[in-house]
C-alpha cells in the first residue's frame, strides 16, 4: 500500500489558500455577499420524524435550509411543535442575515410541527405572503391485490 504521507501547510499557506477559494465562491453566486433580497420563498417538510425548512429567493435558489436534527434534537423530539418553532426562529437567522422580509410559504407533510413552525416564522416578523399546501394526495390508491385462486 505505501507510506502515508501527511501534506503540512504553515499558516500564512492556508490563509492564501482560503482568500482564494473564497473569492471563488463570492464569484461564481454571480450575486455578491452584501446584495440583499426582499422577498423569498420557505418550504416547510414536516414528517412523523422530522422537520426540514428551507429558504430560497424567488426563482428557487436555496440561500439556506434547516432541520431539527441539526439543531440538536434527536429521535422521537425532532418531530414536536417545539423543536418545529426552533427551527423556524434559526431560518429566521438566516433570513435576516440575507435581508428577506417576505415570504411565501409551502408547506408539505402531516406532522405535528405544521402549525407552530408557520406561527414562530409569523411571530418573529417575516411578513407572510401567502401559504400552499403541496402535500402528496394519492388519486386512487394502490393496485388491489389479486383474486384468490382455491
Amino acid at each position: 500500500m505505501g507510506k502515508k504521507r501527511i501534506a503540512s501547510h504553515s499558516t500564512e499557506e492556508l490563509l492564501k489558500e482560503r482568500e482564494t477559494v473564497e473569492a471563488k465562491v463570492g464569484t461564481e453566486s454571480g450575486k455578491g455577499a452584501s446584495q440583499k433580497i426582499k422577498e423569498g420563498r420557505v418550504y416547510v417538510i414536516s414528517s412523523y420524524n422530522n422537520i426540514l425548512m428551507s429558504l430560497t429567493d424567488p426563482q428557487g435558489n436555496v440561500l439556506g435550509s434547516t432541520s431539527s436534527g441539526s439543531i440538536g434534537f434527536k429521535g422521537s423530539k425532532k418531530a414536536t411543535p417545539f423543536a418545529a418553532s426552533k427551527v423556524a426562529e434559526a431560518l429566521w437567522q438566516i433570513a435576516r442575515q440575507k435581508g428577506v422580509e417576505r415570504a411565501t410559504i409551502h408547506m408539505r407533510g402531516v406532522g405535528a410541527g405544521r402549525d407552530s413552525a408557520l406561527r414562530s416564522l409569523g411571530a418573529k416578523g417575516i411578513e407572510i405572503l401567502s401559504i400552499h399546501d403541496t402535500t402528496p394526495i394519492p388519486h386512487n390508491g394502490p393496485r388491489r391485490p389479486r383474486a384468490r385462486r382455491v
